[in-house]
C-alpha cells in the first residue's frame, strides 16, 4: 500500500464540527448540527470535488458525523455516516496496537529478535527486534510481493526473509510495508486466533462488544455499505472480492472502516481500551525522529508543539488499487479524535474532481486552526468555444501535448520528458518530492530518476526481480528511457518508456531513498492534468485546493503557452 501522511494540517480539524456534501449534508440521527457558516463552506467544497464521510469524537461522545457526495458515482447512491472505506496503512496502527496487546499478554517482548519468535524466518532481518520492526528501523527494503498476490503465511516469511537490508537493524530508518506483514506474521503465530482472528475479537473490539470494521476483502468483512473509490481517470477501483491468502498485504494494509469507527477505535486506543495504559502511552511517545519536529510511534506518526501549538498523532493511508483516502488523528490534551475518509483520486483527469481527505484539510486547515472563515473553492471563469483548441501541440524538444475538451473543461496530456516537465511544474517553495527524506529539489527529482533508472537496469535485488516481471509480460526489454518526473499526492514518480518485445510500454515507477518500490504503474496512461478557464483564454489545474502543479496555460491562435515556476514554454499546434 502507498502511504500518505495526514501532514500538517490534522491538527486543525479538531476544532471543527461537521461537513455537508452537495445540496444538504448526509446526518446520523441525532448526531449534533454543524454550524452554518462552516457547513456552508464544506459544501462549496463537496460540490468542487470532495466525496467522503467526517467523524469527530470528544471525551467519548461525537461531536458530528456527516457525509458528502457520492458512495457510488454510477448508481447515484450518497455516502452516508456508515459507509465503509478502505483504511489502507491505517491498517499499520492497529497491527501495532495487536503487537502491544500480545506483549501486555506476556506473549513477547518488544525487544525480542524476531528471528526468536519465529525460527522458520531466514536472513538478516532475524536480528530485528520486534520495535525496530514497528519504528521502521528494521532496515528491510523493498516488497516481499504485490497486494493481491496471492501468498501463504510460509510464502510470505520466506519472501521477507530474502529481502536485503538498506543498513543494520536500528541504525536508520526506511518505511516497510513487509515490515509489518512480518509483524501480523508474529500475531499470525503467536495467537491461538491467527493474526484476523485476533484482529475481530480482541484488537478491534469497542467497549460494549461491537466490533471497528473488518477487512476489505475475505473474512471477517467490514459490515455495512462501501464506497466505489476512483482512480486517476475516474475509473472505478478495486471493490473487494479478492479470495486470498491474503499476505501481500496483511499486517500493512487491507483493512475498512466507517469514519464513524475508526474514531471510536482511535478513542479507545489512546485512552487504554483496547491496550493497557502503559502500552497505549508507548504507542503515542516520539520513537524514531524523522525530522521537522516528527517522529515515528508505533503504527503513527508523532508531532510535537513547536509545529501547529498542539501535540498530535496522526496516521493515513490510501492509494493501491481501492482508490480511497482515509486519514485519522488523536490530540492527547483535548481527547478528541478525526477520522477522514474519501473516495476520488486526486488527479482523475475526468469530471469526477477528485479532492482527497487530505488535500480539503491543507485547504482549510489554516483557517480553522486560527478561527477564520473557513476558504471556499475558486470559481471557474467561462470558457468560450473551448472545441476551437483542441488537437496536438508540439513543443521544439520533440514533446507534444494532447488536448481534449468535455464538460468545460480541458484535459491535457503530455508525452516526452520536456512536455511533461513544462505540464507538471511544482511550485516555488512547494514540495517536489513526495519523500520524507529526499527534500524538495530539482536535484531530489533527478536522484529518483537515476534511482528508477538502477532498478530497471537490475543493479538491485528488487530491481532483477522487477525486471524478469516486466520481460515475461511484454518480452525482452531492450532498453529504457526517461520520460519525465512528476509528484502525484505522495509519490514522485519518474515515467519511462520500455522497449519490449511488444513494443514500446509507457510506464511510472515511485522509488524511496534506498530504491525499494514504493508504488508502480505498468503499463500506463500519459500524466494528464484538467483546468478549468481562468479568464481571457488562460486555464489553470482544475485544483481548488492549490495542492497540485502550478502552471498556467494559455492559447493564443495556434500556440500554446505554459508558464511555471521553472519558466515558460511554448507549443504549436500541428495538422
Amino acid at each position: 500500500m502507498r502511504r500518505f501522511l495526514a501532514g500538517t494540517t490534522v491538527i486543525a480539524l479538531l476544532t471543527a464540527a461537521c461537513a455537508a456534501g452537495p445540496g444538504r449534508p448526509a446526518r446520523t440521527p441525532g448526531a449534533p448540527a454543524c454550524d452554518p457558516r462552516m457547513d456552508a463552506a464544506f459544501r462549496a467544497w463537496a460540490a468542487a470535488g470532495f466525496s467522503g464521510s467526517i467523524a469527530i469524537l470528544k471525551d467519548g461522545a461525537f461531536e458530528c458525523r456527516a457525509a458528502y457526495g457520492m458512495a457510488d458515482a454510477a448508481a447515484r447512491r450518497p455516502n452516508t455516516p456508515e459507509t465503509v472505506f478502505s483504511i489502507g496503512s491505517v491498517t499499520k496502527a492497529v497491527t501495532a496496537a495487536a503487537i502491544l496487546r500480545l506483549a501486555d499478554e506476556g506473549k513477547l517482548s518488544l525487544d525480542d529478535r524476531v528471528g526468536k519468535i519465529l525460527p522458520r524466518l531466514r536472513g538478516p532481518v532475524a536480528e530485528a527486534t520486534v520495535r525496530q520492526l514497528l519504528l521502521h528501523t528494521s532496515g528491510l527494503n523493498g516488497t516481499h510481493g504485490d497486494d493481491y498476490e496471492r501468498l501463504s503465511p510460509d510464502e510470505a516469511l520466506a519472501a521477507i526473509g530474502r529481502l536485503k537490508l538498506a543498513f543494520p537493524p536500528g541504525t536508520g530508518y526506511v518505511y516497510s510495508n513487509s515490515g509489518y506483514t512480518l509483524l501480523a506474521l508474529v500475531v499470525e503465530h503467536l495467537s491461538d486466533r491467527g493474526y484476523r482472528g485476533y484482529l475481530g475479537s480482541a484488537v478491534l473490539r469497542l467497549p460494549g462488544g461491537r466490533v471497528a470494521g473488518g477487512f476489505w476483502d475475505g473474512r471477517p468483512a467490514a459490515p455495512g455499505p462501501r464506497a466505489v473509490g476512483y482512480l486517476d481517470g475516474g475509473r472505478p477501483g478495486h471493490q473487494g472480492g479478492f479470495s486470498g491468502p491474503y499476505w501481500g498485504l496483511e499486517g500493512n494494509g487491507g483493512l475498512a472502516m466507517s469514519t464513524p469507527d475508526l474514531a471510536s477505535w482511535t478513542y479507545a486506543l489512546f485512552t487504554g481500551q483496547v491496550v493497557t495504559p502503559a502500552s497505549a502511552a508507548l504507542a503515542a511517545r516520539p520513537g524514531w525522529p524523522l525530522g521537522d519536529g516528527r517522529s515515528e510511534t508505533p503504527g503513527w506518526v508523532a508531532y510535537d508543539p513547536s509545529l501547529y501549538g498542539e501535540r498530535f498523532l496522526s496516521a493515513a493511508g490510501g492509494g493501491g488499487d481501492v482508490g480511497h483516502n482515509t486519514v485519522v488523528a488523536w490530540v492527547p490534551a483535548q481527547r478528541r479524535a478525526v477520522a477522514i475518509a474519501s473516495n476520488t483520486a486526486s488527479n482523475t483527469a475526468s469530471n469526477i474532481a477528485g479532492i482527497t481527505a487530505e488535500a480539503l484539510l491543507k485547504a482549510v486547515g489554516p483557517a480553522l486552526l486560527a478561527g477564520r472563515p473557513l476558504p471556499t473553492p475558486p470559481a471557474a471563469a467561462r470558457g468560450g468555444d473551448l472545441g476551437a483548441i483542441v488537437g496536438t501541440y508540439r513543443l521544439d524538444g520533440g514533446g507534444r501535448f494532447q488536448v481534449a475538451a468535455e464538460g468545460g473543461k480541458l484535459t491535457v496530456s503530455a508525452t516526452g520528458a520536456d512536455a511533461v516537465r513544462a505540464l507538471t511544474s511544482p511550485g516555488e517553495g512547494g514540495t517536489e518530492s513526495g519523500s520524507t527524506e529526499s527534500g524538495s529539489t530539482g536535484t531530489a527529482l533527478r536522484a529518483h530518476e537515476q534511482r528508477v533508472l538502477a532498478l530497471l537496469n537490475g543493479q538491485t535485488q528488487e530491481g532483477r526481480r522487477e525486471r524478469a516481471s516486466l520481460e515475461k509480460a511484454f518480452g525482452a526489454v531492450s532498453g529504457l528511457s526517461l520520460a519525465g518526473t512528476i509528484t502525484q499526492g505522495a509519490d514522485t514518480r519518474t515515467y519511462v518508456v520500455l522497449t519490449t518485445g511488444k513494443g514500446p510500454v509507457l510506464g511510472w515507477y515511485a522509488v524511496n531513498d534506498q530504491g525499494g518500490v514504493q508504488a508502480a504503474e505498468v503499463p500506463a496512461k500519459p500524466p494528464a492534468l484538467t483546468l478549468v478557464p481562468s479568464g481571457a483564454g488562460r486555464f489553470r489545474p482544475d485544483d481548488p485546493t492549490g495542492a497540485g502543479p502550478h502552471v498556467e496555460i494559455a492559447f493564443e491562435g495556434r500556440r500554446m503557452t505554459l508558464t511555471g515556476a521553472q519558466g515558460t514554454a511554448v507549443a504549436e499546434r500541428s495538422g
